[in-house]
């Protein structure tokens, strides 16, 4: 019986492919890490703005605060539906990623601050405190804004700012002015910059 050829084992790589490979992966990995989540949707904050005008006119006829306030809840939960569903449009038009390296990113930023207000709104409704919550959310907001905006183009971060400015003088504003300065914030310049963000940045 004929004995079977041994089998040679491949070659190794050669150590300047190896640099060369890890080179290029460095190279990739940082330009990744470098650009910019472009994703957010200028229509859709289009959208969310005249969800912010209509929550605000319907809250500000609710004869019980808490009606009012479950009127901006459910604004809110509209408004998360309709900036993920126009982000995913967004980044499939574009053939990019919400996963990508800035996508991460911009999500783990965001984030923190939002949840820090679902909380904050639990707490502050238990103790009686609702007259404060317009402030909190508009600086909240602003603030993951900001943070995500990092990440994004420099438009998004110039927004967040805005709705900090707003916070503040919400917080310290009478209480009655609450719908008005939320629909100024939710709803104004969420129509301001997202049609900038639509007009420069492609929807």
């Amino acid at each position: 019986m004929p004995a079977s050829p041994l089998r040679t084992r491949p070659p190794e790589p050669h150590p300047l492919e190896v640099r060369a490979m890890d080179n290029l992966r460095f190279i990739r990995e940082t330009m990744e890490g470098a650009a910019s989540f472009t994703a957010v949707p200028g229509w859709g904050g289009i959208l969310i703005g005249a969800t912010a005008f209509a929550a605000a006119y319907v809250a500000s006829r609710e004869q019980r605060p808490e009606w009012g306030l479950g009127v901006w809840v459910a604004a809110s939960a509209i408004s998360i539906v309709i900036g993920v569903a126009t982000m995913l449009s967004k980044a499939h038009r574009a053939q990019t990623s919400l996963w990508s390296r800035p996508g991460r990113k911009f999500a783990l930023s965001l984030s923190p601050p939002l949840l820090a207000g679902a909380l904050l709104t639990l707490a502050l409704y238990r103790a009686g405190l609702t007259t404060v919550l317009p402030g909190l959310w508009l600086m909240l907001y602003g603030v993951g804004v900001v943070t995500g905006g990092a990440f994004s183009v420099r438009i998004v971060p110039a927004m967040g700012v805005c709705f900090m400015v707003l916070g503040a003088v919400a917080l310290f504003a009478p209480a009655a002015w609450g719908d008005y300065l939320m629909a100024a914030g939710f709803g104004g310049l969420h129509l301001i910059f997202g049609a900038i963000i639509a007009w420069r940045y492609g929807g």
